[in-house]
């Protein structure tokens, strides 16, 4: 993790917080039945993350790769700002947003955990990456969570930005 007081400042700066999904909202498992169906686990406690995140007035968002509808399903049901699937290039996806909305790289956070993550990382305000991330992720990025993808890494980066930013958790 890089100076804590400098992500401190970072932190105010979030208006966007992102993510990958398979590694992040999920551990990363595939799980197929016997007809080939693919299902995948996501964890109850980062979906409420999102919810905070969003009432507190932070939008929220999901960019992978991944071409499943599951993670289509899962953004929707938590009324993500942003659903973006099939995606090879973030950045440019990146670039894409902050035009739309009139954002700065700094406005933006992200949470990734894998290779296809790394150019995305490199460019936002604040970059994060799950406990059990690959290595060359962790190196690079400004906060290295405690808790691993699809067990509350998503949630500990939620509430780190509410915290820093000053804003009540606050369930209705």
């Amino acid at each position: 993790m890089k100076n804590k007081a400098n992500l401190k400042t970072k932190l105010k700066k979030i208006k966007l917080f992102l993510t990958d999904v398979d590694g992040v909202l999920t551990d990363g498992g595939m799980y197929y039945n016997n007809e080939g169906m693919v299902m995948k686990k996501f964890y109850v406690k980062d979906g409420m993350g999102a919810s905070l995140l969003r009432r507190a007035g932070i939008e929220v968002g999901l960019i992978t790769t991944d071409t499943s509808p599951i993670a289509q399903a899962r953004g929707e049901r938590l009324m993500f700002d942003y659903i973006y699937i099939g995606i090879r290039d973030k950045k440019k996806l990146l670039d894409e947003i902050c035009l739309q909305k009139s954002y700065t790289y700094e406005n933006i956070a992200f949470i990734g955990d894998d290779v296809n993550d790394l150019e995305i990382l490199k460019t936002v305000g604040v970059s994060a990456a799950p406990g059990d991330a690959i290595p060359q992720i962790k190196k690079i990025v400004d906060y290295q969570c405690k808790y691993n993808g699809g067990k509350g890494a998503y949630r500990e980066v939620a509430e780190l930005i509410l915290k820093t930013q000053g804003k009540k958790i606050k369930y209705e």
